[in-house]
């Protein structure tokens, strides 16, 4: 058991006895670290290059899982052979002594920012913190871009205002430097800075990995931010460009309501919601969506598709056993999920799960992230090492049914909202859309008309009644043209 010790940082308001009681413990032992060394998270990689200058490290992460994020950057250094102070003094905020060797951000689960420390003000004058501000931003050296922030806590949330009116006076300072090159200012209080640089990988792509989502208003939940934050973090452009295009195939275990699909419909795929709750009824009227209540743990899809989702509450053993079978499987091509972490040990719950993983290493990407719109879970991503495997869609249908029927229009390339009536955003009507005819319709009517003729898309009477929310019957020797 490793034994903390406390750092000198001061909170705004925070007096020294709470300073003292929030400084956390490892829970890292002996059996846990071997087990982080074995991890291919965070086992040594020959890339790493170790810098010239020794630099501590300023580190956020959710508050309350400071202990957590001090684990896993022990596991880090451990399997290269250090041991390094790391201590937390404050919420949401964890600091590294000087090193060399500094871990990427994608090497972690439970960071969101990283920073790389090169000055630190502990004792600002409040009648003037913009002239010593920027006189350590002109050590740092030139920069094209300036990033100030906050920890993510209750008590630096006052600091909002201060923060803004130091942005518009220490802006000044970014140069034209032909680069994305940034400097940062991390205000830990009023009168506590640090100044420094992102890791050379870039740090996060939102600052202090808090990104401005904004809550679609057809969601069902709110939970679709967490699959809309995973896509935009855990995978980079190209993959996004290969592995959310339209048409593309997925099941959505543990769908209900339906705030995960709702993401998946938006890139016009094709879902399979496995559920025995209630989906949303206007992702259903979206035409892609398969609602089939079943147990998520059971459900064994007909032909493979290009991606698994999964939001279930559940262990995370069993999870992550769930996700392994289904690529092992061949099931699907990509996957992203959730983990639900118990409220103490999580990293040492991480390892066990990542062990169940580890054998997808071989042929998958696997990245986690403690994203800003998680709670106590984290989320992960499996994609293809080769993203040419996954150009193709492996199925133009849902994962029942591998061909499109007539009524639905080809994949146009153009994001469609769920409570779209047809493939399409405008235009032109689709074949399956019959011309107005000035006549009312019926509700439950399938088609505009209401008699005479049936059209196109309507299918003929089988003599059977169906009830509502069920599949098109299957009972004729030929299938319905209508899903």
């Amino acid at each position: 058991m490793f034994e903390e010790q406390q750092g000198s940082s001061k909170s705004s308001g925070a007096s020294s006895a709470l300073q003292e009681a929030f400084v956390v413990p490892s829970l890292l032992g002996n059996d846990v670290r071997r087990a982080a060394e074995q991890a291919p998270l965070y086992r040594e990689r020959s890339e790493v290059h170790p810098s010239s200058t020794a630099h501590p490290l300023a580190l956020l992460c959710r508050v309350g899982f400071e202990p957590d994020l001090i684990d896993e950057l022990r596991a880090w250094f451990a399997a290269r052979s250090l041991v390094v102070e790391i201590h937390s003094a404050q919420e949401a905020v964890v600091r590294v002594a000087a090193v060399a060797v500094a871990p990427r951000l994608a090497e972690l689960v439970f960071a969101r920012d990283l920073l790389v420390v090169e000055q630190e003000l502990s004792d600002l004058d409040v009648k003037d913190r913009v002239t010593p501000i920027g006189r350590a931003l002109g050590l740092v050296g030139a920069f094209a871009q300036l990033v100030m922030l906050t920890p993510d806590s209750e008590s630096t949330k006052p600091l909002a205002p201060l923060l803004t009116a130091l942005e518009a006076r220490l802006r000044k300072q970014a140069t034209a430097t032909g680069d994305d090159s940034a400097a940062s200012v991390w205000m830990l209080s009023g009168t506590h800075a640090l100044v420094g640089r992102p890791p050379a990988d870039g740090g996060a792509r939102y600052p202090g990995g808090v990104p401005r989502l904004k809550f679609p208003r057809g969601a069902p939940s709110r939970s679709t931010l967490k699959l809309d934050e995973a896509f935009q973090v855990l995978l980079t452009e190209a993959e996004r460009s290969a592995l959310l295009r339209p048409g593309l195939t997925a099941v959505d275990l543990g769908a209900a309501p339906g705030g995960w699909t709702y993401q998946l419909v938006m890139r016009q795929m094709r879902v399979t919601a496995i559920d025995n709750g209630r989906v949303d009824a206007t992702l259903m009227a979206s035409g892609l969506v398969t609602h089939l209540r079943e147990d998520g743990f059971r459900y064994r899809p007909a032909r493979p598709v290009d991606w698994l989702v999964c939001d279930m509450v559940e262990k995370p053993g069993r999870v992550a056993e769930l996700v392994a079978r289904w690529f092992a499987s061949g099931w699907c091509h990509a996957a992203v999920f959730n983990l639900k972490l118990p409220m103490k040990k999580r990293f040492e719950a991480w390892l066990q799960a990542l062990q169940v993983l580890r054998p997808l290493a071989a042929k998958q990407h696997i990245r986690a992230r403690q994203l800003y719109h998680d709670r106590e879970e984290i989320t992960v991503a499996v994609v293809p090492t080769e993203l040419r495997r996954a150009l193709a869609p492996v199925g133009a249908g849902s994962a029942r049914d591998g061909k499109r029927s007539r009524v639905e229009p080809a994949p146009t390339g153009k994001t469609r909202r769920p409570d779209s009536p047809s493939g399409k955003t405008g235009g032109k009507r689709s074949r399956a859309e019959p011309a107005p005819t000035g006549k009312a319709r019926r509700p439950g009517s399938p088609s505009g008309k209401t008699g005479g003729k049936r059209s196109r898309a309507e299918p003929a009477p089988t003599g059977k009644a169906r009830r509502p929310g069920s599949p098109p019957s299957k009972t004729g020797s030929r299938r319905s043209r209508t899903r």
